[in-house]
């Protein structure tokens, strides 16, 4: 009687959320690579502790501002984990910070923000309060995966950077972006949801420390 209690009450047990989208479409990328890492990544799971949610985005601005505030309320993550494509990307690329200004790029709908600007009146960058370089050197120094990764200050100025800008704007302890390079050059979908994993890991690890010291 006491095991079946037990195992209820486990069954029961509220689990933490990671949200991690990956973006559709666009251009020449007919099949995003960041979408392709994001459903290996699901297939992977992160820890047993942990519930992941992964979502695919438009690449429009309209849909990013709709959307991740949507996400965000809903599921209210420990973690809010976006990962985008980059054509010159070589290696998994760990975004510290976005900014909200010069988005004058089209999206998929032809349209950009009027104001080319993320949020009216916020603050020209934020940056995350995630340590990305300690990501990165978790992620390269790691035997559970193939992938090398490195620190980037500028995600682009386009969807990638709008996303992460808009969910740094709602919360800058637990936002990350990650970029990817399109599938095969070098890495395979499963190589680079390993490493996304390692990173994410990592992030984890570094938000549980957080906690114990307050």
């Amino acid at each position: 009687m006491g095991d079946n209690t037990e195992a209820v009450q486990h069954i029961q047990s509220p689990r933490s959320k990671v949200v991690v989208t990956g973006f559709g479409p666009f251009g020449n990328h007919y099949v995003n690579a960041s979408w392709l890492a994001v459903q290996e990544l699901e297939k992977l799971g992160l820890r047993e502790d942990i519930e992941l949610i992964t979502f695919e985005i438009p690449v429009k601005y309209a849909s990013v501002k709709t959307i991740l505030p949507e996400l965000w309320e809903k599921h209210n993550p420990m973690l809010m984990i976006h990962v985008g494509v980059s054509g010159i990307a070589k290696s998994l690329t760990f975004e510290q910070q976005a900014h909200n200004d010069g988005y004058d790029k089209y999206d998929v709908d032809n349209c950009h923000p009027d104001s080319e600007c993320c949020i009216e009146g916020g603050d020209q960058c934020l940056v995350s309060q995630i340590d990305m370089n300690r990501v990165v050197e978790a992620v390269n120094n790691s035997t559970k995966c193939s992938v090398q990764s490195i620190v980037s200050t500028d995600p682009g100025r386009y969807l990638c950077d709008f996303s992460f800008y808009t969910s740094l704007h709602i919360n800058r302890s637990c936002s990350a972006f990650i970029h990817v390079p399109p599938i095969a050059k070098p890495y395979s979908a499963l190589q680079l949801a390993e490493g996304i994993k390692v990173g994410i890991l990592d992030m984890l690890e570094q938000l549980n420390t957080t906690c114990e010291c307050d």
